[in-house]
């Protein structure tokens, strides 16, 4: 991955440097500087200005940052729009993103590298991504989806889709298609010792990331009404040959069909469960446009070790409405908004109760995995939604079974989200409010693994509440310089009470 890492490096560097030689104001090379000051409590940053940032956050304590950017976009944003002029059904790609920060420690991150490559409606990317996946309102406003909120770095990643949704010629258009199919490489990741059945010095294994999806769409563009459905599914797996030896008699392109179609797999000396830690979401939705207002509701629904299939844990998903206002800053005024977005939040249910619907696989245990000790994370940070908190979050003093990455999967939480304008400024602001059960461990009625049911742990999670808040702006000086601020506050049991501030000033090039 090094090797693939330098290599999007240069050609990134490579691109840009012919950028500058690009003439006119169509060009779509483009590089950002920024130049951030921030200021964040001692021990912790505040939760949304860590949250479903790609990975890119500020140290904690006084810190000071220089993010970079650079990327060659496609020349027509989808494939609708490239039928309707002169132009050639090939297209290409590329960003480049990366953060320095330098505080009582100091750390470089690259949130971004890869290339990427379109022809007709077909794409594919390689390398680092700030994608997401998943049916919400708006990627910026929302609290996260569920499979992939945008809250870790991206897994670098060998992605094929037809990322727009194209109207298929039948029907006059009325149905559109969409979807995805990628693999990955998360690195060595934690396995539990207590799986290892061939002794090893390190339990650090190589693991592998499968992704899929599939979206729909019905609706003409003469419709006021459109429908969405569709479902994503997502696999961590890898090395079982190396965990259990000859017993596992699965080879490579047998261990991608089970993963693929979620197929159990056991024998002896292996016990019988889907390979690796698989979850996603089955997701629903609606829109309808008036002349000036879009209106849009959605769901999730979640699924991660098989309840899904019976129904049995339909209680949990995310739900949301968003109002955009399509006439935002056409004409200046003082205050104009644009999005309002609110959501509704519960995973509390899991079917884990005792009068839930038994299911062969026990409660979901949401992000938690009995085979991978970090569960649904990358590089130490879940990859799913924030409102699922990891224990190296978490405030010290709550219980915490010891197998448990996250400490909390069982959370109701009610989330806004508002975007607008006010005289030159742009902004963004959040408001969270949630409460949090811990899990199932740890709670009074205890948790199920398959057929195998364990009693509570010795200590129990208390319920506590937990508010964070969120806003940023910016605005235009002059010539593509921009000045802008972010503050964020965190109050409550489940983070450490925070505040922080920062001040960022980013300049823009286009060729």
């Amino acid at each position: 991955m090094k090797i693939i890492y330098t290599t999007i490096i240069l050609w990134a560097i490579t691109m840009l440097n012919l950028a500058a030689f690009a003439q006119g104001n169509d060009s779509l090379y483009r590089f950002d500087a920024t130049l951030m000051g921030t200021y964040a409590g001692p021990k912790v940053v505040p939760f949304w200005m860590r949250a479903n940032q790609y990975g890119s956050t500020p140290l904690e304590g006084a810190s000071v940052s220089f993010l970079v950017r650079a990327t060659k976009e496609y020349a027509f944003k989808n494939y609708n729009q490239a039928l309707s002029r002169e132009s050639s059904k090939w297209d290409w790609g590329y960003a480049l993103e990366a953060r320095a920060n330098v505080g009582a420690s100091a750390n470089v991150q690259l949130i971004d590298a890869h290339i990427k490559a379109k022809y007709s409606i077909f794409e594919v990317k390689l390398g680092r991504t700030k994608d997401v996946m998943g049916l919400n309102g708006d990627t910026l406003l929302s609290s996260g989806n569920f499979a992939v909120s945008g809250n870790a770095l991206g897994i670098p990643s060998l992605n094929l889709a037809v990322s727009d949704y194209y109207r298929i010629p039948m029907f006059d258009g009325l149905i559109s298609l969409k979807g995805n199919l990628s693999y990955g490489y998360m690195g060595k990741m934690y396995i539990n010792e207590n799986k290892l059945v061939l002794p090893m010095e390190d339990n650090r294994l190589k693991t592998v990331y499968h992704q899929k999806s599939l979206y729909g769409r019905i609706g003409k563009e003469s419709w006021r009404v459109n429908l969405f459905g569709g479902i994503n599914h997502h696999a961590q797996y890898g090395s079982e040959k190396k965990i259990y030896g000859d017993v596992f008699e699965l080879n490579t392109i047998e261990s991608l069909w089970y993963v693929f179609f979620g197929k159990s797999y056991g024998g002896i000396g292996v016990p019988r469960s889907k390979l690796g830690n698989q979850q996603g979401s089955i997701d629903l939705g609606m829109t309808y446009d008036w002349d000036n207002i879009q209106v849009m509701g959605y769901r999730q629904n979640f699924y991660d070790v098989g309840a899904i299939a019976k129904l049995a844990n339909i209680r949990d998903g995310l739900n949301g409405i968003t109002i955009t206002n399509k006439l935002f800053n056409k004409v200046p005024k003082k205050f104009d908004w644009h999005k309002l977005l609110v959501e509704f939040f519960y995973s509390k249910d899991q079917a884990g109760y005792p009068w839930s619907k038994r299911t062969k696989s026990g409660d979901e245990d949401y992000y938690n995995n009995f085979f991978y000790l970090q569960g649904w994370s990358y590089k130490d940070v879940g990859i799913g939604s924030p409102l699922i908190v990891t224990a190296n979050t978490a405030k010290e003093g709550q219980a915490h079974y010891p197998n448990d990455y996250f400490i909390s999967n069982r959370v109701v939480a009610g989330h806004i989200g508002f975007s607008g304008g006010v005289s030159t400024w742009l902004f963004q602001a959040k408001l969270t409010a949630s409460k949090h059960y811990g899990t199932f461990a740890t709670s009074e009625f205890g948790k199920s693994t398959g057929v195998i049911w364990a009693p509570p742990y010795k200590d129990q999670f208390v319920p506590v509440m937990q508010y964070s808040s969120y806003l940023q702006a910016e605005r235009l000086l002059k010539k593509q310089l921009y000045i802008g601020f972010k503050v964020a506050a965190d109050y409550g049991k489940m983070f450490n009470n925070s505040v922080a501030a920062q001040l960022s000033i980013r300049k823009s090039f286009a060729y």
